[in-house]
């Protein structure tokens, strides 16, 4: 045979063998990895998740390519994909091998592993048991992982024996060893202390901490310094943080107007339930339900402020019993994210799509809180009840006399009627001959001289009108807005309620026939008889943007309303006078001009006197006295006596004693009360989650699919409260120490610590799951039982150091080859900056504070609240204490990826941006802070430039400086020094702050080390828990 030959028989050889392994290869696993297990496989559990992870983003319930759809059974075995008992001939097998001439499935993603497939040939030569829709659901209740309760697993045996520092290095090193990847050494004691202090309380070890622990060299040094920092009153500070971010606390309502509320009380008792330890348990019981406890203590009604942090919106014309239903779902919503790591939202509206929880499940959660009453709570010290009681008494008199009606003050109204009836004959009502809109609206006259606005309704108009008069000697303007039924709800205003906003009412004269004289008319007040609260007439003449607002949305309030404009000095022409007025209406939303309106003028020398009564008491004064009813008569005398001259000092008198009452700043908060009832709560269901659209009453009770309630407790906010935290809960105990794990290592044994359903992640090490959730329990539901369990792991005690290697098999961390490393939160890093500088204050509890803010970050609409910076040490106090406003929350925080705490969060996402950087470095805080730092290198360390580089360095990082990064810092600090030596003005500038340094410390050094601090707090690892 030639070589030629040869060379050919040789590729048909390997050619025909190539096929038959390809062909083998399609009919059985080549290896033992591949081979499927000898036990019947379950759909449920086994193959619909593989499925469900490779497959439905293509052909699921949202997009059905090739009208493909694997999450339906009647689809795929119409269509063939699947032969039953015969996998050798299903094409499905075929597709996601890649045989034949189609692609491999699935198509741009990552093909399926040896032993998925092995699972799917096993489950289709078994007969492809595939359950339908109703079975599949009671089939995946039992087997989803998180839904069975959890079972202490025993400690894997490992090879490396002498690693373990507790159970919890068994699971983390048997999965270790399983990946062929071994644990990392032990972090240095610097660093360990470090990040203790960090996890434990929230702030950095001083330097005498660091080098007390650097001393200590007995065998219980660590676990002694856990106990410690465990022991800590900052502990309970550290730990609220993350748990006020699920209870959406935060120091005002939300929605537009957010205005303040007092909720303080319940972060203190949030900081406190923790640093006492309180078990997890009676912590859930006393937030869901501490009100309906036996004897409920103050403190465990001030708990309930759990669910009183929903937000609360107070806009104009909201449905109260509407906007009531919205805090139910978000309190519905919270619970099952907080307790059941389940994302329940989608229920309000239909059967969960995913996990098993049905749209009556949610209705019977929400029920629950549907007896719930919304008190505030106030809790006077004695003195302040004395004071109040005594207040209160007297107010209580005045009033009475307020309310008492006597012959002279009957005599006194009827002369106050006759005047302002009077006053009606002393205006002369315009005839406009112009009148003109600058955004196109058309103004019709009407037979009484007033103008009707129709047709275009833009956001902003101007109306202009010319009018005659020949008054002679004009004091006063008045503005008339008149009801029509032609209107929006009847007017007087054009927007969709009825209401309008005048932002600008200018007028002008000139003599008739000489239009060229024309001059302004200066106006020196303006009084309406109604006015929305902050929207008064006067703004008008004071220039305030807001200008005058009428709030039409109330059946009461659809009357007229008038306003009068004072003229400075009477003004007019013997020849007659041609007014031209301006109307603007540039609130620039929902078209707020005035509908219709009547201008008129006087020569009275009191102009105001006819508005010297409301609007709704106008239409009963133009009633003859003998037809009023009696309501009319008791409503206009009540009201003439809120105005009576002879009863000026009582009403002045109880305005002080409000004004008493209020300076008492007696101490309240929200909570939960619960409404008397002998009936099961119920509720209704709402048709696709509408409040408008009542579906079947629905009882109070928990998810069908889950454990029952306790039989010992009723269907009330408290039976689920216990519910909650039964030990036959499958759910409450793993998420909860999922989320605590979340914590020391940047991500959660499931990443999805919000979603522990079929669409959250799968847990990294699920054994280590349920045996922390098992011990968790046995320990009584202790939080520093389990923190100190975590934290004397080996596996927490790990460097953080990444290798090669690592990063590259590893580089999220999931495995837990090495110590945690990520940036610190937001309060942290303040914190942190705060505590190095000796500028933190520890003062624990009590009200909010106003640390140092940007102008016009509180510029909001309807909202004339201001950022009162607080003073003294209030300006220093840890971050969890910052006033938190929900529609505009503390910016510098904010950058670091805090939350608005509108909504429940579990986890904050981490973010990183340039802006960061522009805070941690030019913010005035945080400028304050390198101050403070400077000044603290100067007073505390030796005078050496060395030695302050050091002191300054450990300050921040705990560790001692490497040679090179010493040397970096007196470097910068040299050439700072030479700099401000240079130019003194700009020593003097970055020195000065709210305390002057003592004179004795020299400018320019100060100078130096302050940028020297600027820079260490600015440092990577400054900012990063290592």
């Amino acid at each position: 045979m030639t070589k030629k030959g040869w060379l050919c028989f040789t590729c048909c050889i390997f050619l025909i063998l190539l096929d038959h392994l390809v062909a083998s290869f399609a009919q059985k696993p080549s290896s033992a990895a591949a081979r499927p297990p000898a036990r019947r496989i379950d759909f449920t559990s086994q193959i619909q998740p593989i499925f469900r992870a490779s497959c439905y983003k293509c052909h699921g319930p949202e997009n059905q390519r090739g009208q493909l759809r694997l999450d339906s059974r009647s689809v795929v075995f119409q269509r063939g994909l699947i032969i039953p008992g015969n996998s050798k001939d299903s094409r499905l097998l075929h597709r996601v091998l890649g045989l034949g001439d189609q692609a491999r499935m699935p198509m741009g993603g990552p093909p399926l592993t040896r032993r998925q497939i092995a699972l799917i040939r096993a489950w289709i030569d078994q007969g492809a048991p595939w359950p339908d829709e109703s079975i599949a659901r009671g089939a995946k209740t039992r087997t989803h992982w998180a839904y069975i309760k959890p079972a202490r697993p025993p400690l894997p045996a490992v090879k490396n024996r002498s690693w373990i520092r507790n159970p919890i290095d068994n699971f983390i090193l048997a999965r270790l060893e399983k990946e062929k990847l071994s644990p990392s050494p032990e972090a240095p004691k610097e660093a360990l202390v470090r990040r203790l202090y960090l996890d434990l309380i929230g702030l950095p070890p001083s330097v005498k901490e660091v080098d007390a622990f650097l001393a200590d060299n007995s065998s219980d040094a660590y676990e002694k310094l856990v106990d410690h920092l465990l022991a800590s009153p900052h502990y309970g500070e550290r730990w609220a943080r993350p748990w006020l971010d699920l209870a959406r606390y935060a120091d005002t309502h939300g929605y537009e107007k957010d205005n303040r509320r007092s909720m303080w009380k319940y972060r203190d008792w949030v900081i406190n339930a923790l640093n006492k330890d309180m078990p997890f348990d009676q912590f859930t019981i006393e937030q869901i339900a501490g009100d309906m406890l036996p004897n409920a203590t103050i403190d465990q009604k001030i708990a309930t402020g759990f669910h009183r942090n929903t937000m609360f919106n107070e806009e104009g014309g909201v449905d109260k019993e509407e906007a009531r239903w919205e805090t139910i779902v978000d309190r519905v919503d919270t619970t099952a994210t907080v307790w059941l790591g389940s994302t329940l939202a989608c229920a309000q509206c239909h059967n969960h799509k995913y996990d098993p929880f049905t749209q009556k499940d949610f209705y019977r959660l929400f029920a629950f809180f549907e007896p719930a009453e919304e008190p505030k709570l106030e809790m006077p010290t004695p003195e302040q009840e004395t004071r109040r009681k005594a207040i209160e008494a007297e107010i209580t008199g005045l009033e009475n006399l307020l309310k008492t009606q006597t012959p002279e003050l009957e005599a006194a109204q009827l002369q106050w009627e006759h005047r302002i009836i009077a006053a009606q004959a002393d205006w002369t009502a315009l005839d406009p001959v112009e009148y003109t809109s600058s955004g196109g609206a058309t103004l019709t006259k009407l037979a009484d001289g007033s103008l009707l606005a129709t047709g275009a309704n833009p956001e902003k108009d101007i109306y202009t009108i010319v009018a005659k008069t020949d008054l002679k000697e004009i004091t006063g303007v008045r503005l008339e807005a008149i009801v029509d039924p032609r209107l929006p709800h009847g007017g007087p205003g054009r927007d969709p309620y009825g209401s309008f906003t005048l932002t600008g009412f200018e007028a002008a004269i000139a003599p008739a026939g000489n239009s060229a004289q024309v001059q302004p008319l200066s106006l020196i007040d303006a009084v309406a008889d109604d006015s929305q609260k902050g929207f008064e007439a006067k703004n008008l003449i004071t220039g305030e943007r807001k200008g005058w607002a009428i709030d039409a949305n109330r059946d009461a309030s659809r009357v007229g309303r008038q306003a009068v404009f004072v003229v400075d000095k009477a003004a007019g022409f013997d020849s007659g006078t041609v007014l031209v007025i301006k109307l603007k209406h540039e609130a620039g939303y929902m078209g707020q001009g005035i509908g219709r309106f009547r201008l008129s003028v006087t020569a009275a020398a009191d102009p105001t006197s006819i508005v010297n009564i409301s609007a709704q008491m106008r239409p009963i004064l133009s009633i003859p006295v003998a037809e009023r009813t009696e309501k009319q008569k008791n409503d206009l005398a009540a009201y003439y006596r809120s105005i009576a001259p002879v009863l000026k000092p009582a009403r002045e008198r109880v305005a002080e004693l409000r004004k008493q009452l209020k300076d008492l700043e007696i101490v309240s908060t929200l909570i939960m009360q619960e409404r008397p009832s002998f009936q099961r709560p119920y509720t209704y269901l709402r048709l696709r989650g509408s409040f408008l659209n009542k579906g079947e009453k629905v009882y109070a009770g928990v998810p069908e699919f889950l454990h029952p309630l306790p039989e010992s407790q009723l269907p009330n906010r408290l039976g689920l409260a216990h519910w909650l935290v039964d030990k036959d809960n499958p759910l409450v105990a793993r998420v909860t120490v999922n989320r605590i794990w979340e914590q020391y290592f940047g991500r959660g044994i499931v990443e999805t610590s919000e979603d522990f359903g079929a669409q959250g992640e799968r847990p990294t090490h699920p054994e280590l799951l349920d045996w922390l959730a098992t011990e968790f329990m046995r320990q009584g539901w202790s939080m520093k039982a389990m923190h100190r369990l975590i934290v004397t792991s080996a596996t927490y005690r790990q460097s953080s150091t990444v290798t090669p290697d690592l990063l590259e098999r590893d580089p999220y961390n999931r495995l837990l080859a090495r110590g945690p490393r990520f940036r610190m939160e937001a309060e942290m890093i303040r914190d942190v900056a705060l505590a190095a500088s000796g500028l933190l204050s520890r003062k624990i509890g009590g009200p909010s504070v106003f640390p140092y803010q940007p102008e016009g970050i509180w510029d909001i609409p309807y909202n004339d609240d201001k950022w009162r910076m607080s003073e003294g040490e209030d300006r220093y106090r840890r971050g969890i204490y910052t006033f938190l406003r929900r529609t505009s929350p503390y910016p510098s925080l904010m950058m670091f990826d805090a939350t608005s705490r509108e909504f429940c969060t579990v986890r904050r996402v981490r973010t990183n941006t340039p802006l960061q950087a522009l805070v941690t470095l030019n913010d005035p805080a945080f400028f304050d802070a390198a101050r403070g730092l400077a000044k603290r290198i100067l007073a505390e360390a030796a005078s050496e430039a060395e030695a302050r580089a050091v002191y300054g360095f450990r300050l921040c990082v705990s560790r001692q400086p490497r040679a090179e990064e010493l040397e970096q810092i007196i470097t910068l600090y040299k050439q700072q020094l030479e700099w401000f030596r240079r130019d003194e003005r700009a020593a003097q500038q970055i020195v000065k702050g709210d305390v002057a340094p003592p004179a004795e410390i020299d400018r320019a050094e100060l100078a130096a080390w302050i940028v020297v601090s600027n820079m260490l707090l600015n440092l990577d690892e400054t900012l990063t828990k290592e």
